[in-house]
């Protein structure tokens, strides 16, 4: 793949979209549209902003994996909303966003968006494997600072999170990285293991936080030099901190799994070329009449033919 990829996480941003659009925004028979208006909207921004050549919508085929949940139990467990056999979990969804998920997908599916979810795994996990076999600059648009662990300068990857919608997003690169966290893109995954992250369930390791956890990276490397630290009598660890990483010594064994976003998933093949023209006009006109998609619609048609 060459030429700019932009990849979306796109439940980060239609969930971003649904609560700051108002609700207000519906159908013709009533039905609250705003997360699609919204998104549609978004959209139009980012390809006008930054004129990728490809783009791709990456979605949660699902969003709480057992082979991660396997690992850390409490992976995502105070989202789930119902527990399913044999099948993925439901995560918790307002319930006027849930019936627009499927709308939104048809609607790019007839726009002729690339849309990629592999049974299995995250949205984050598309993201980044298609990262992984990129041959040209990526932008990845996204809410979740989890996919700063992609951030690599000499490779043209930076991550856009959107700071209000999408016209105002901070570009995070290395430099922005090392200034607010003190760690590469590397770095990130294992600065937020040892952080944890409540809104993930990752526990982390207790007592140490952010500044620790960088200051830790910053003296032993990565989190094999510190794990290695500790069975070091000479290594500049605090008592407290030995103990503690001890304790926590199963957690980080299985934490890296978790956390790093695999870069190996089974990829369908796809065309990822930003579509000029709509791939069923018959069945985006039957969309747009439907739902009243109007003006969000009609002005990414627009920028999409220009």
């Amino acid at each position: 793949m060459t030429g700019r990829l932009m990849l979306l996480d796109t439940a980060s941003l239609y969930f971003r979209a649904y609560f700051g659009v108002p609700d207000s925004v519906r159908a013709p028979d009533g039905t609250p549209v705003n997360a699609v208006r919204g998104l549609l909207d978004f959209i139009d921004r980012l390809v006008k902003d930054h004129r990728p050549e490809k783009l791709v919508a990456c979605m949660d085929a699902d969003w709480r994996p057992q082979w991660r949940v396997d690992l850390i139990p409490s992976y995502k467990a105070h989202r789930v909303a119902e527990e399913h056999e044999g099948a993925p979990d439901a995560e918790e969804v307002p319930d006027t966003l849930s019936p627009q998920v499927p709308v939104i997908e048809e609607v790019l599916d007839a726009l002729g968006i690339a849309r990629v979810g592999v049974a299995g795994y995250e949205a984050d996990d598309v993201i980044g494997t298609f990262t992984a076999r990129a041959d040209g600059p990526v932008d990845i648009v996204t809410g979740d600072r989890d996919l700063y662990q992609l951030v690599d300068d000499a490779r043209e990857i930076r991550v856009l999170y959107p700071l209000k919608g999408v016209g105002t997003l901070q570009l995070t690169d290395e430099a922005w990285l090392r200034e607010k966290y003190g760690v590469d893109g590397r770095g990130y995954a294992d600065l937020a293991l040892l952080r944890g992250d409540p809104s993930d369930g990752l526990p982390g390791v207790a007592g140490v936080g952010e500044k620790t956890a960088a200051k830790l990276l910053a003296e032993f490397g990565d989190l094999a030099g510190i794990v290695a630290a500790v069975d070091d009598p000479k290594a500049k660890l605090t008592p407290t901190q030995r103990k503690r990483l001890t304790e926590a010594a199963p957690y980080l064994a299985v934490a890296p799994k978790v956390v790093r976003v695999a870069g190996d998933v089974p990829l369908p093949d796809v065309d990822t070329a930003l579509p000029h023209t709509p791939r069923d006009p018959a069945a985006l006109d039957a969309l747009a009449a439907r739902w009243g998609l109007g003006g969000s619609l009609q002005r990414l048609l627009s920028t999409l033919e220009a």
